[in-house]
């Protein structure tokens, strides 16, 4: 497999995160005191994916991931609208119902979700060059878990407080956000060694 071959199935691998947070995130699952989207098992691939790319090839390829993702997550969006809006067919009259509240998401929610993943996943890609700049090559672990602990912050701050904050709600967002990012810092210390790896198999010939 050459270099743009394996780009390519890395880009499949961060789009399939994305759709897959995006169809399948809507379901809470609850772990202990613990209640949390299960989407944010594979967002945080998504950072390791930038991570990755822009060690390699620098934050303009990783940039290119991030603008192909917000296309798909456009695109997706707009057909999922369309989806709703057609009339059901007779026999499928008795679904219907359950398929709109599956994936009748608002358009509040939506938005929040377009704007939370472009300005969290460019952030994340900043910051991962800008401490290599000052770091050089080493210390890899620490610029990706760096870089993704803010990003990770500031996508979890941005979604909740554009998609649920209502006057006076502040303290209750807050309440939200803790969880989320220090679980997806967890997830993000976890997938360290992946990013390794990656980085590894990306540049072998």
């Amino acid at each position: 497999m050459d270099k743009t071959q394996k780009l390519d199935l890395l880009l499949a691998t961060y789009i399939a995160c994305l759709v897959s947070a995006e169809l399948l995130g809507t379901k809470i699952f609850q772990f202990g005191f613990l209640k949390a989207s299960v989407g944010i098992f594979v967002l945080p691939i998504t950072f390791t994916i930038n991570d990755i790319v822009t060690e390699v090839y620098g934050k303009p390829r990783a940039r290119s991931f991030i603008k192909s993702g917000l296309v798909i997550l456009i695109g997706l969006a707009i057909y999922n609208a369309l989806a709703l809006i057609l009339p059901p067919a007779q026999r499928f009259l008795s679904s219907n119902n359950a398929y709109n509240l599956i994936f009748g998401k608002s358009l509040r929610i939506t938005l929040a979700s377009l704007t939370a993943f472009f300005l969290a996943e460019r952030l994340d890609v900043y910051l991962f060059a800008k401490i290599r700049e000052k770091l050089g090559a080493k210390k890899l672990w620490l610029r990706n878990n760096l870089s993704n602990f803010v990003g990770q912050l500031f996508d979890t701050s941005i979604f909740m407080f554009l998609a649920f904050y209502t006057p006076g709600s502040f303290n209750f967002i807050l309440s939200l956000i803790w969880p989320y990012w220090l679980l997806k810092c967890f997830m993000s210390v976890i997938e360290t060694p992946l990013t390794y790896l990656g980085v590894r198999w990306l540049e072998k010939n």
